[in-house]
């Protein structure tokens, strides 16, 4: 089978699947500014004063979540956005041991903490229910696989389409796009430029997405292992605060940004700090932790990323290559506009093929006169 081939009835097979995933992507790469636009209740202010490692509000708005019913054997992960306004919050209701894990709510508090402001099933409301749509397929972990495998024949697909482009003479005639040509030779022209302009940036985005779907790609190729807390054997004695607990975190990583929170419902396991340390290029999820036992304050692990191999390294350019968030807003745009190039590519081609499918049925048909001898 030919590389044309090859790449016809992998478009004709994957190209709506591609498109779908390339347009939720692209909404998804100002999903926090969409979610706020649609919900101001819980909008962030970039002006206000943004809480830090002293402040009280993540004490608070803990009370505050358990006050207002949350089952305290649930984990509550507070996100620092760097940012004033109303506080994310992530909160896991707690499941029986082997029981599937309810779906997690999204809470959002008064700057404040003394208030929640705004209460949403993860999935239940549109910008989470396009993220799972783009990372799932809404069908959970089967979902996911399907996505990622799929991401595998994209690569293939995009693979393909450059080796089936790839001139043989005039690079020139190879880039041109002839305006005054038959409908048919447009598409194709249209086609072509749409994914030469756009199949380098589009292979990064698929690669690094075909990573994030199948962490045992992910293992495999770095040698990293999702991050798991530590066990603690059991203590008594009281619980320091979460305000306690950052004074910890801040003398042991000074150079650290703080960006999550995460309290555990039991009191053994300790307190987990998310944190981005020079050299780590996500700033909303990076990859070093500290755990801090919430007894006896005392550090029980550091993953700092700038300690790992070569493989850490290059596990935290993935994610930040694939959501755009390497550069402002300018790499923020390259990145809406790549998502939204397989569905053009999908479009073209697919009437590209249904003209040329109608063109060789009108051969076939049409009789042919011949001249008298």
């Amino acid at each position: 089978m030919g590389v044309r081939r090859v790449h016809l009835w992998l478009g004709l097979s994957l190209g709506l699947l591609f498109a779908v995933i390339g347009l939720t992507g692209s909404a998804l790469v100002f999903y926090v500014g969409i979610d706020e636009a649609l919900h101001s209740e819980a909008r962030s202010d970039a002006l206000a004063p943004a809480p830090g490692w002293s402040s009280p509000v993540w004490d608070r708005a803990l009370a505050t979540g358990r006050a207002a019913g949350f089952d305290p054997a649930g984990k509550w992960s507070f996100e620092v956005t760097g940012e004033g306004g109303a506080i994310p919050a992530r909160y896991y209701p707690p499941s029986p041991p082997g029981a599937a894990h309810p779906p997690r709510q999204m809470v959002w508090f008064s700057p404040d903490a003394g208030r929640v402001i705004r209460v949403a099933p993860w999935g239940g409301y549109l910008m989470s229910w396009i993220y799972e749509l783009h990372m799932q397929l809404l069908a959970g972990d089967v979902g996911m696989q399907i996505v990622g495998w799929s991401g595998v024949a994209m690569l293939v697909l995009l693979a393909t389409g450059v080796i089936a482009w790839w001139p043989r003479g005039s690079w020139a005639k190879a880039l041109a796009f002839k305006r005054r040509s038959a409908p048919i030779r447009r598409l194709r022209d249209l086609h072509k430029l749409a994914g030469v302009g756009s199949g380098l940036l589009l292979m990064i985005v698929t690669g690094t997405g075909v990573i994030l779907a199948l962490p045992s790609v992910k293992t495999a190729l770095f040698a990293t292992a999702p991050v798991a807390d530590p066990t603690l054997p059991g203590g008594t004695g009281p619980i320091i605060s979460v305000r306690h607990a950052l004074r910890v975190v801040k003398r042991t990583v000074p150079d650290g940004r703080l960006v999550f929170i995460d309290v555990p419902g039991d009191a053994d396991r300790p307190y987990r700090f998310r944190l981005q340390v020079p050299g780590d290029p996500h700033q909303r999820f990076p990859g070093s932790y500290v755990f801090v036992d919430r007894r006896t304050a005392n550090v029980v692990t550091i993953q700092d990323v700038r300690q790992g191999g070569t493989g850490t390294r290059l596990n935290a350019w993935v994610r930040p290559l694939h959501d755009g968030s390497i550069g402002g807003l300018p790499i923020r745009i390259l990145a809406v506009l790549i998502g939204l190039a397989p569905t053009l590519l999908a479009v073209t081609g697919f009437l590209h093929w249904r003209r040329r499918v109608g063109h060789a049925a009108i051969r076939t048909t049409t009789p042919r006169h011949r001249g008298r001898r």
